[in-house]
């Protein structure tokens, strides 16, 4: 990369500087990496324990809240489906559920989230037959 090739507006401005400053500060205050991890890790075994052993799901894998649930068949569809049981997913590679709950996350919040996830995932591999 050469000068001049790469710029941005208000990147490294005053405002831009003390915003990120503050949100580190506020993340290390609240614990919420530490959240992240903890969160991360109950619903991933939540997930684990109701539909990792199902035939139609190849992985269930997660770096702290960033999680990712790789089915046997394309699963775009379960972005609609979701939304009407009003759950916030994306799928990416057309069979992998990807999840990216906020960092503020609480333990009743995500035994939720595994627990809705968990029964969509079932009922629609079982409408799929895999």
């Amino acid at each position: 990369m050469q000068p001049g090739k790469h710029g941005s507006t208000f990147g490294g401005n005053p405002l831009a500087c003390i915003a990120g400053l503050t949100t580190l500060a506020v993340m290390e205050e609240e614990g919420l990496l530490s959240n992240a991890v903890n969160q991360g890790n109950l619903i991933v075994s939540q997930l684990k324990s109701a539909i990792g052993k199902h035939k139609g799901v190849k992985s269930i894998r997660h770096k702290g809240l960033m999680i990712g649930i790789e089915l046997a068949i394309p699963c775009i569809e379960l972005i609609e489906i979701a939304l009407l049981n009003k759950l916030l997913i994306n799928v990416t590679a057309d069979n992998v559920i990807r999840l990216l709950p906020p960092l503020i996350i609480k333990e009743k919040e995500s035994t939720l989230l595994a627990s809705k996830l968990s029964d969509l995932i079932l009922n629609f591999l079982e409408k799929n037959n895999k």
